[in-house]
Parts: structure tokens; C-alpha cells; sequence
């Protein structure tokens, strides 16, 4: 498996984690490293990922929210409101192309989530990019 789809995987389930404990993410990822070994480069874009969901977490809700204007996060399951946050700063902050942060998100939604996870995932995230062209073109 690459690195990268690694590390979104540990962001994801240390996300998950933290929001469920109400843990700070930083230290739930630093138990996580001490438990299991990953490579220099899993950690790095596993912290980069966490830190960044960290930092701008109020915008990336309200790109969610705004986006998904049926489904306010306080509905979504708790792993679909991590698995998009974490694509949503991918897509916003991140510098992935659009396409790999979509595909990596519904991967995760797919392996994490319910039935109608990566469907739910990829109408967000899609949204959220045509929002973002949109923008970026008026």
C-alpha cells in the first residue's frame, strides 16, 4: 500500500478516535506511532493531515455544511463527518490534486463507513469542488 493512502488511513482513525474521546488528536496520533511502526513518511503526512484538520477545522465545517445543506455534521455518522473533513482540507489546503483527494476519501468511506458512505462522500466532496471553480471563476 502506498504511504500516503496509509497515512490518511491513520489520520482518519486517530480523527475518529480523538472525536469520540475527546482527545486531542496530536496525542492520540503520538500513542498510535509508539504502538506501531510507519514510515518516516506515513507520520509525516499523517501529522500534516491532523494538524491542518486541527487548524482549520471551523472553515472546513462550514464547507461541509454549506455543501451538504440537508446533512448539518451533528447528523452525519462521526467517521463520515472525519473521513470529510480530512478530504475536504485536501482539497482546500492540502495540494493533492482533486481527483486523488476525492478517490482516497471514498476509498476510506468505503473500508470505515456504511453502505451509503462513499456515495454520501463523493456528492459532497464533488459539491464542494464545484463550489471552489465556481468561486474561482466569478
Amino acid at each position: 500500500m502506498k504511504p500516503r493512502r496509509i497515512a490518511r488511513a491513520l489520520a482518519l482513525e486517530v480523527l475518529y478516535e480523538s472525536e469520540l474521546a475527546r482527545r486531542d488528536p496530536m496525542i492520540v496520533l503520538e500513542r498510535r506511532l509508539q504502538e506501531l511502526e510507519y514510515s518516516p513518511e506515513v507520520q509525516e503526512f499523517a501529522r500534516h493531515l491532523l494538524q491542518g484538520v486541527a487548524e482549520n477545522r471551523p472553515v472546513l465545517d462550514k464547507a461541509i455544511e454549506d455543501h451538504a445543506p440537508g446533512w448539518p455534521l451533528a447528523q452525519v455518522a462521526p467517521i463520515d463527518a472525519s473521513i470529510l473533513r480530512l478530504a475536504t482540507f485536501e482539497l482546500l489546503y492540502g495540494g493533492s490534486p482533486q481527483k486523488v483527494a476525492i478517490n482516497e476519501a471514498v476509498e476510506l468511506a468505503k473500508r470505515y463507513g456504511t453502505d451509503s458512505s462513499p456515495r454520501f462522500v463523493n456528492g459532497v466532496l464533488g459539491a464542494i469542488v464545484r463550489g471552489s471553480q465556481a468561486a474561482g471563476n466569478s
